[in-house]
């Protein structure tokens, strides 16, 4: 019989309610995320949700169909509804009917496996599904190119097939590498529960099921950790992508900070140097330069330069399309992304599924502010009139025109230095999408200007000052919405924003959320009241709203702003 104290709710639509304060909460929370994914997580109910790629997510893990029907049973307040089990055992049972093998004859080709006939008749009448058989070994067997092993993952999938990819990963270069138990610069290090956690989500104790997936974690969390964690595990030469070279560097020095690995054997792979490491550090814009749309991609070898025992993919959401292109072509290597949400405008969250991995670790927001990982962060939205001068332009521009008048309003620069007196002593951050707005801000506040040209020597040294406290404010472009270390920055004043992009809020918010002494910060986005921005900002907020932060809303009129 169900009991009406426990914490959890299913309904018939797939989604589960878990209330917050319950003091079962914990448990069912933890034993959720293996099967579920997080959808709202404010302040009272948190709200997950029950998919087909959330079922293969767990079956790729090994969990059993009849332990969630169990889990479920035992923590729901009211019977679960039947069409709910009943569907997920269908799910469940598409997983494995479709496998990739290992060929242990020919290196050049794999092997797929069909487990039902009728599957493989439904798979033998669709010729975009039929392409990918090179020929039939027995009934249910036909072996694959090695290379189409990413492609025909995603293209399966575009058909509710989920593929089972166990034939494993080639043989990779060893490399040695331990953590640390007290850094180099003598703290002591360990990892946190939570990563440790993630480390084996990932790894699954070196099997075929493991080495491939991605780790969810907001930022501050440690991302960067677990990977490092995982390199620790593997004991594989890696491969590590990031966003910048500021962001290369950070990989860097916290590799050296975290492993006992010596400096020759990291090598920078960036505009600067052409080092092929054992650990080898690059991004993703490198790897996709080239001169023009007709010519190659010159520096792609750097994929094929060493046999890679693990590739990490940081702020994995951000894959540009070239890189799934070589991602489909290198699926015999450990693949490991990092992202704070697999969020993407484009809804290509599928393409990092199939080709990186499924989901491995996921945990909320808010559960690591309260267990104080990551800073509370006090939202606030802050509402500004329209300039006058600018509004019969405003009222009689196209809706590009309308978002940039309103999101350049010069009365932001007023707000802006309004909140800046609130936090005298703060380190503030201000960010912003147009440049001539933020020059103008730069030479207000009398503070640096780090922008898209700004070269990387100078971003740097301007990084460090910041972090050392010799400079109080920075003015920053998006070039610092991803993977940039400033822990200290307790304030970030957001002027403008790439239109409605719940990721880049995100990825803002987490600028400022890293653990600090009063582990409180401050978030502020500066928006033009009735305006196309306001109704972008609202899109913007909504992920984070999902997870449990709420937004302060400020209105202020022009005589206030004076």
């Amino acid at each position: 019989m169900p009991d009406p104290t426990n914490p959890l709710i299913v309904q018939s639509d797939f989604s589960l309610y878990l209330e917050v304060f319950n003091p079962k909460f914990e448990t069912v929370r933890n034993g959720i995320t293996k099967f579920a994914e997080l959808d709202k997580s404010p302040e009272y109910v948190h709200t997950y949700k029950i998919s087909a790629l959330s079922i293969w997510n767990a079956a790729s893990s090994g969990i059993d169909i009849e332990d969630i029907v169990s889990f479920l049973d035992q923590w729901s307040k009211i019977d679960v509804p039947k069409n709910v089990i009943t569907e997920m055992r269908t799910i469940y049972k598409r997983f494995g009917i479709v496998e990739i093998l290992k060929c242990d004859n020919d290196q050049n080709r794999l092997i797929l496996h069909i487990r039902e006939k009728n599957l493989e008749t439904e798979v033998l009448s669709n010729p975009k599904l039929k392409k990918f058989l090179l020929d039939k070994i027995s009934d249910g067997y036909y072996h694959i190119d090695l290379l189409s092993r990413g492609t025909l993952k995603v293209a399966f999938f575009g058909y509710n097939i989920p593929v089972n990819d166990i034939a494993g990963y080639s043989p990779s270069e060893p490399m040695t590498i331990n953590l640390r138990q007290t850094s180099s610069k003598g703290v002591p290090f360990a990892l946190r529960d939570y990563q440790n956690w993630a480390v084996d989500a990932f790894y699954q104790s070196g099997s075929d099921m493991g080495g491939h997936g991605t780790i969810v974690l907001p930022c501050g969390a440690g991302k960067t950790i677990v990977a490092i964690g995982i390199m620790a595990k593997v004991q594989r030469y890696t491969l590590i992508l990031a966003t910048s070279v500021a962001a290369v560097h950070q990989w860097i020095r916290e590799i050296l900070d975290k492993t006992d690995v010596s400096p020759d054997m990291i090598g920078e792979y960036t505009g600067d140097k052409k080092e092929i490491k054992p650990i080898t550090v690059s991004t993703y814009q490198m790897l996709i330069y080239r001169k023009n749309k007709e010519s190659d991609f010159p520096h792609f070898g750097v994929f094929q330069a060493r046999k890679w025992g693990l590739i990490v993919y940081d702020e994995v959401h951000l894959l540009p399309a070239p890189i799934f292109k070589i991602t489909t072509e290198i699926q015999s290597t450990r693949r490991l992304g990092l992202t704070a949400t697999l969020v993407r405008e484009d809804h290509h969250e599928k393409d990092v599924f199939c080709l990186i991995g499924p989901k491995k670790y996921d945990t909320p927001w808010k559960v690591l502010e309260k267990q104080g990982w990551i800073s509370e962060a006090k939202c606030y939205e802050i509402k500004i009139p329209m300039d006058e001068n600018d509004l019969m332009d405003y009222l009689t521009s196209d809706q590009k025109s309308k978002f940039n008048i309103a999101a350049k309003n010069p009365l932001k620069i007023n707000a802006l230095k309004d909140i800046m007196l609130r936090h005298p002593n703060a380190m503030v951050l201000v960010i912003g999408q147009f440049i001539d707005q933020l020059e103008e801000v730069s030479k207000v506040l009398n503070a640096p200007l780090i922008i898209g040209k700004t070269p990387n020597a100078q971003r740097e040294e301007l990084y460090k000052k910041f972090r050392n406290g010799e400079i109080r404010a920075l003015v920053v472009s998006k070039v610092a919405n991803f993977s940039i270390d400033l822990p200290d920055a307790s304030v970030l004043i957001q002027l403008s924003g790439t239109y409605g992009s719940r990721q880049e809020e995100a990825q803002r918010l987490g600028r400022i959320l890293r653990p600090k002494e009063n582990n409180v910060s401050y978030f502020y986005t500066i928006t033009t009241k009735d305006s196309l921005e306001e109704t972008y900002s609202h899109n913007r907020q909504r992920f984070l709203t999902e997870q449990g932060y709420g937004y302060e809303i400020e209105s202020w009129e022009k005589e206030e702003l004076l």
